[in-house]
């Protein structure tokens, strides 16, 4: 298991300027994200009506992550939880010690019991993440990258946490092609480090090329 990591040692403006990829990569982005809004449009208000729909909660859902160089952002999903989520969360960690360790383990959990139905189906097919196409037109994530943390996981990258604040979060990335929630923590810390020290743009380009598949076999995902 990776080390923890005392931020108060930690510098966490490293590599701001330029973020890896440069002005490439930003180009990239913005292109990509404003072309899949557009084509999007229908299926994003298709789920938001859905969502809305199914409990008459709100329909967004933005959680603080870990961006570039430390900086805190909000990253926006669909809602896909009961709105008394973390009472529910509570109460059943408290009533399944095996859940709890999972928890403790891997931050998620497999039977969720906050997800809806609805939730459920958006997870599957990571439709619930499509809002993040949002926080990479506004600078705070990429089209490709490490997924976004909270701190508590990011103390699980040891000293390879260096190499997540070099690049901006991506709405999907290597660990997302390459089993997800199927392989370890350690695997996906260890996927993120190989993606920042080996990035290219082709590399970008097959990444999304893979996103499509895996995401229609459902791999990993809950």
């Amino acid at each position: 298991m990776a080390k923890s990591v005392n931020f108060s040692t930690v510098d966490t403006n490293v590599d701001l300027s330029p973020p890896l990829g440069g002005v490439l990569k930003r180009g990239f982005d913005v292109v990509g994200a404003a072309c899949g809004l557009i084509l999007l449009s229908p299926l994003f208000l298709l789920v938001a009506a859905l969502v809305k729909l199914s409990d008459g909660g709100t329909v967004f859902y933005g959680h603080p992550r870990i961006g570039r160089g430390g900086r805190s952002f909000r990253c926006l999903k669909f809602r896909t939880m009961r709105q008394d989520g973390d009472l529910v969360l509570a109460a059943y960690l408290c009533d399944n010690p095996q859940a709890r360790a999972e928890w403790e383990t891997t931050c998620k959990l497999k039977h969720d019991p906050r997800v809806t139905r609805v939730g459920a189906v958006l997870r599957k097919l990571s439709l619930d993440e499509l809002p993040q196409i949002l926080n990479i037109l506004a600078g705070d994530m990429s089209i490709v990258g490490p997924r976004p943390v909270v701190q508590e996981e990011l103390e699980r990258y040891g000293n390879a946490a260096v190499f997540y604040l070099k690049s901006r979060p991506g709405l999907t990335g290597l660990w997302q092609v390459s089993g997800r929630n199927d392989v370890s923590y350690a695997t996906r810390v260890a996927f993120d480090r190989h993606y920042v020290e080996t990035w290219s743009l082709a590399q970008d380009i097959r990444i999304i090329a893979k996103t499509v598949p895996a995401v229609c076999l459902s791999r990993g995902s809950y």
